[in-house]
């Protein structure tokens, strides 16, 4: 009989209606077994009462009500330490809300007094001084008129930095831009935060505020380090420091940012930045350009550079009850669009791409650096530490900026053109960018590099969804890649065996992705890729075995309003050390218009077979819409290359065809997109060859022939109005071959979602790998039955998708496939009812 029993607050157990309490030394000694094991067995509890004397009086049943009460007791004090957690991020989340709202109020009421009786605006534009006319390179812009302010002493620069701080919290928490919700970025328990882009304002602004589990102090100095967090940023320079008498400073600085595409000019900033504290203990950080400023800090415009203005910007910080801050931000700046080719003007005029890459990303790397703090920064399954892999992606991204930019100041020189101006290449023998390449001989890896080459290009792209592009450039590698540029590049970078951790996750085309890490979002992948079988034959005798890339990806969320889409990777050696050399190349889309709508995350277009023939067919809906028909990006391509000097002008003529070779094959895919986008700007899947026609009228005909039931409910026979209702049909329909070792030739668009790949990439996934043991027992017990009977039932399960995620099922059903002939051809599978687990 199990006994009744209690604990109470001093240890005391009531054992059948007898109280019994455990001494101090007692609770002592089973305190310290249960750290050590939580639950113990009943071998383990009757040896702890051996080897304790002290519990000698206590039976084993005793014992084991004790650690019962007390695991109890523990998940007790976690769970209301979660709640307790929880309840403060809600309480949080209403402030920042009701703040919000009244925000909101308040900007309805100056808009309603503002619509009200109109004054006369001619009058008001001939009387109005406050603005001044500025005629710069054929284009007019109104600046305001202020009169000139003077910095030469503290008490000046104090003026300006209050001045400031005043503007800057009067666009956070005010009414001083008229803020809008920003497209596609719903506030919510679950959302970033709640973002805003200004409407009807000079230059551009976004606005952002949310939670983040970090102290004020620790939140000021992650956003100060702006080159950590800000890929577009270059360098920020402290020039002087003044510190105020209120505990703050004031701090004169110089930042540059890079440029986006090879058509336009880096920018950069002589900036005033004030940190202070205001009287209800909220932490201020506030920054503005020192323009219109008397005998205050100058800096000479820099070469290939165009001065921008940042108008009053910054951070408000404020402690949370509990902890943790509520932040509100602002960045607010005239990124000189005038001076860009008026078909970029775009990128330099849209709140939007604002928000994305400066606003948006100062909340994810709030967020991701709490994450890992929560995490205690525990390495993973690669032996890195979460902020090694940041700091990874970070050199990715800088050093391709870097070689998209060819600063003169870090040894970049143009080379002469072959005649033809499409192509850029430059070239650099600086010791900083040659540290640590070696180019290899035909005795082995000893000569020194010492020139590095970088192939530049930027086109236009028409009616293409930057997102969609990327993925295919991702998955498809085969499709644009030459291997053998690729082997050469990679062993300038001394690339021996490597043995990486992890295994094969997805293999497209000859390449298997390797996930490394992500940001909390999944907007940012770092992976390593492994191309498998790179040299081996004879005309390439530079690198031979497999070959392994270090690559960063983002921007693949179809729904994310005004992101670009980057694929940037670079060879890595076998030791893949923290601080190898890295030679980033790759491809950076901007969309220029805006695009609203978006497919689901897991859709992806099989174009290969589409390349070959054009943009002939069909394709159903797969809800990508864009704004207009004619939606614009601008693609960015560079390529860098090792070599030595004598061989430089050989290796030029070489990047600049193979660059011209990669802008060929993007062309042509973004072309088979643009074609097979519908009149709603939709695009649609591959629906076009007659054999595709003839193998959906087989599937058809075959389950109504062994299950009795019709598959399709359509009276329509036509082949066409088969293969369509086959493609959208909601359960994961698949075909696999006959062969010794199965593999999938056909799916429907369920069955790509399921399986996470492509109808190209479908073909390299046998049906063994998809299916777990449980499942590839039960179809080799019921293989006989199927190939006699015609079908069988299988019973529900979890099976794989080819990115390595479990996918449970209801049922499933696997019929035989026959032809015309009345022979097999292929075995269908049906998955009902299947979803991630």
């Amino acid at each position: 009989m199990m006994a009744m029993s209690c604990k109470d607050d001093k240890g005391g157990i009531m054992d059948n209606g007898k109280y019994v309490r455990y001494t101090p030394e007692q609770i002592e000694a089973l305190e310290r077994v249960y750290h050590e094991c939580p639950k113990p067995s009943s071998l383990r509890r009757q040896q702890l009462i051996r080897e304790c004397p002290i519990l000698s009086n206590i039976e084993p049943k005793q014992i084991k009500v004790w650690f019962q009460n007390r695991r109890c007791r523990e998940k007790q004090r976690k769970e209301s330490s979660r709640l307790h957690s929880v309840n403060r991020k809600l309480a949080a989340m209403n402030k920042l809300l009701i703040e919000e709202n009244e925000r909101l109020q308040k900007q309805v009421s100056h808009l309603v007094g503002k619509n009200g009786p109109l004054r006369p605006n001619t009058a008001h534009a001939t009387n109005d001084t406050s603005c001044e006319s500025v005629v710069t390179n054929g284009q007019r812009r109104l600046t305001p008129q202020h009169p000139p302010r003077d910095a030469s002493t503290p008490a000046g620069l104090l003026s300006i930095a209050e001045e400031t701080l005043a503007e800057f919290l009067s666009k956070a928490t005010g009414t001083a831009i008229e803020w809008v919700q920003m497209p596609g970025m719903k506030p919510g328990p679950d959302s970033i935060g709640i973002v805003s882009i200004a409407h009807g304002c000079n230059g551009v602004a976004a606005r952002a505020c949310g939670l983040v589990a970090l102290e004020p102090t620790r939140v000021a100095e992650i956003l100060k380090d702006r080159p950590s967090w800000f890929r577009d940023c270059r360098a920020v320079n402290i020039l002087n420091v003044l510190p105020t008498g209120t505990g703050g400073s004031i701090e004169i600085l110089y930042m540059q940012l890079y440029a986006p595409t090879t058509l336009a000019t880096a920018r950069d900033f002589l900036l005033l930045r004030y940190t202070s504290v205001t009287q209800d203990g909220s932490l201020v950080v506030c920054e503005r350009s020192l323009t219109n400023i008397q005998n205050g800090p100058s800096i000479p415009p820099v070469a290939n550079f165009v001065r921008a203005e940042m108008l009053a910007s910054g951070y408000l910080i404020r402690p949370c009850e509990g902890g943790g801050s509520i932040i509100h931000i602002v960045d607010h700046m005239d990124l000189e669009a005038y001076s860009v080719p008026e078909v970029l003007r775009p990128l330099y005029e849209s709140s939007t791409m604002l928000a994305q890459k400066m606003t948006i990303m100062a909340l994810r790397q709030l967020r991701q650096i709490a994450l890992e703090v929560s995490q205690s920064g525990a390495p993973n399954n690669w032996g890195r530490r979460p902020a090694e892999l940041r700091a990874l992606s970070q050199r990715l991204s800088r050093g391709f900026n870097e070689a998209l930019n060819g600063f003169t100041t870090e040894g970049w020189s143009l080379m002469a053109t072959d005649g033809v101006d499409d192509v850029t290449v430059l070239v650099n023998s600086s010791p900083e960018k040659l540290m640590g390449l070696i180019l290899p001989t035909p005795n082995g890896y000893s000569s020194v590099t010492n020139v590095v080459l970088c192939a530049k290009a930027s086109m236009l792209l028409q009616n293409v969804p930057p997102a969609l592009l990327l993925r295919f450039l991702r998955e498809h590698r085969s499709e644009w890649a030459d291997y053998n540029i690729d082997a050469y590049t990679a062993a300038a970078v001394k690339l021996g065996p490597c043995s990486l951790p992890g295994g094969q996750i997805g293999n497209f085309g000859g390449q298997v992705i390797l996930p490394l890490a992500h940001t909390i979002e999944h907007e940012e992948l770092l992976e390593v890729i492994k191309m498998e079988g790179v040299g081996h034959c004879a005309e390439d005798a530079l690198v031979s075995g497999d070959m392994f890339l270090l690559q960063l990806c983002n921007g693949m969320d179809e729904n994310a309003v005004g992101m670009c889409a980057e694929l940037i990777f670079a060879p890595i050696d076998a030791s893949f050390a923290d601080d190898a050399p890295l030679l980033p190349s790759g491809f950076r889309i901007i969309p220029l218009d805006p695009i609203k709508g978006g497919s689901s995350p897991n859709r992806t277009l099989d174009l290969a077979s589409a390349l070959d023939i054009g943009g002939s067919r069909t394709r159903p809906s797969s809800n990508y819409y864009v704004a207009s028909g004619s939606a614009r990006s601008v693609m960015t391509i560079a390529f860098e290359f090792a070599c030595e000097s004598h061989m430089q002008e050989t290796v030029a003529a070489l990047a600049r065809q193979y660059v011209r070779t990669v802008i060929s094959s993007v062309q042509k895919v973004a072309s088979a997109l643009s074609s097979n986008m519908n009149s709603n700007g939709a695009l649609q899947a591959p629906l076009g060859t007659p054999e595709a026609h003839i193998l959906a009228r087989w599937i058809s005909r075959s389950y109504s022939f062994y299950l009795g039931a019709e598959l399709l409910k359509s009276g329509n026979e036509r082949s066409e109005n088969v293969l369509k209702l086959l493609w959208s049909h909601s359960d994961a329909i698949m075909c696999c071959s006959l062969k010794a070792m199965p593999v999938f030739t056909f799916a429907n668009q369920a069955g790509l979602d399921m399986l996470e790949t492509t109808l190209v990439a479908l073909q390299d996934i046998s049906l063994e790998k998809v299916l777990d043991e449980h499942g590839r027992k039960g179809l080799f017990t019921e293989f006989a039955q199927i190939m006699q009977q015609g079908f069988v039932c299988l019973q529900g399960g979890v099976c794989s998708s080819s990115m390595g995620r479990p996918v449970s099922y209801e049922r499933a059903v696997a019929w035989k496939v026959v032809n015309e002939e009345e022979n097999a051809h292929c075995l269908a599978f049906m998955f009902i009812n299947w979803s991630f687990v």
